[in-house]
């Protein structure tokens, strides 16, 4: 079961007797990250509540600043040893490292996964090599990349440096991140391992042209981490539903708005739905765009949405907690998950 530590913006797992594993939330706001640009350099008026409280609060106190969607899985393995898997690079990698890699002593990235090609997933990739060894040769090991076919092939038209294998005759060297890229497939039945972490991908649609990954890992905790997402796969659903392949200790899931619908993205009530299909024992929501800029009444509305549309499906034994960050948690059971500043 995941139990709050105390820093307040990561969770601890306890996969094994005397160690624990942590997720630590580098970001979880959307492509465009919060605050939005044409809010401070357009203020309409009113201005956004949210957007010109960035320019008077410190990022770290404000829980409207927050960075492309990415996750740090701090895996802690049977002997011991600590193994750190990044979960998307987006366009706000460098800061999300100099606030959060310092801040909860992240030495190295050992591996990759990418659960997509879009900007906000992939465009901090030439950023790797200012946390990789210095070598004026590149003479380092590559970190290990995981990523669909699809990705790979539209990487290599994006940052073909970065996939160059062999210099040409007369091509100088430079020094870039070295990467080893594998690809996975889009298919739930093939597993991968990555720095002794077995992960299962899990295709949905993030818009009905367009196929992403969320993953599904963890050992004594099941843990499903879906950002973008706007419908599931009957067979993906399957694979993370209590009903069918276990239940999930936790589901992470793209929430865009509070209401109403999105071609792209799960908005709340679509959220909501799918918590009451996958019955997880507990929900994060995350990617939340705007709110209020203290999210009392944000909060105060969300909390009567989420328990009438509960009671409305008969669904028992269910704490809700909701936190200025709009981290929002669904709890089933009797245990209890104090809520976390989410960035």
């Amino acid at each position: 079961m995941e139990i709050p530590r105390e820093n307040g913006n990561s969770y601890e797992i306890d996969d094994h007797d005397d160690h624990h594993s942590s997720l630590i939330f580098l970001g979880t706001g959307c492509s465009s990250a919060v605050p939005n640009c044409m809010c401070l350099i357009q203020p309409s008026n009113p201005p956004c509540a949210v957007c010109s409280q960035s320019l008077s609060i410190p990022p770290e106190l404000n829980p409207n600043y927050r960075c492309n969607t990415s996750l740090l899985i701090d895996y802690c393995n049977r002997d011991g040893e600590h193994k750190y898997i990044l979960i998307d690079v987006g366009k706000t990698f460098r800061e999300q490292v100099l606030r959060w890699f310092t801040h909860h002593k992240i030495p190295r990235v050992d591996s990759i996964i990418l659960t997509h090609e879009h900007a906000d997933a992939v465009l901090g990739l030439d950023d790797i090599r200012a946390i990789q060894p210095f070598s004026p040769t590149n003479d380092i090991a590559p970190t290990s990349i995981y990523l669909s076919q699809y990705a790979m092939e539209s990487i290599q038209v994006k940052f073909p440096y970065l996939v160059q294998k062999k210099l040409k005759e007369g091509q100088e060297v430079r020094r870039v991140a070295q990467l080893e890229w594998k690809t996975i497939k889009e298919d739930c039945e093939e597993t991968f391992v990555t720095s002794g972490l077995q992960f299962v991908p899990l295709p949905v649609m993030h818009g009905e042209d367009y196929v992403c990954l969320g993953f599904l890992f963890g050992e004594k905790s099941r843990v499903a981490y879906v950002s973008d997402v706007s419908r599931f796969l009957p067979s993906t659903e399957h694979v993370i539903s209590k009903s069918g392949a276990g239940q999930l200790d936790l589901l992470i899931l793209d929430t865009l708005y509070r209401s109403g619908s999105h071609n792209t993205h799960f908005c709340f009530p679509q959220t909501l739905e799918a918590i009451k299909r996958i019955c997880p024992k507990q929900a994060l929501t995350m990617n939340f765009l705007l709110n209020g800029p203290e999210g009392k009444e944000f909060q105060s509305n969300l909390l009567v949405m989420v328990s009438e549309y509960l009671c409305s499906c008969n669904v028992a034994d269910v704490e809700i907690l909701v936190e200025s960050s709009n981290a929002v948690f669904i709890q089933s059971g009797a245990e209890k998950l104090c809520p976390l500043p989410i960035r």
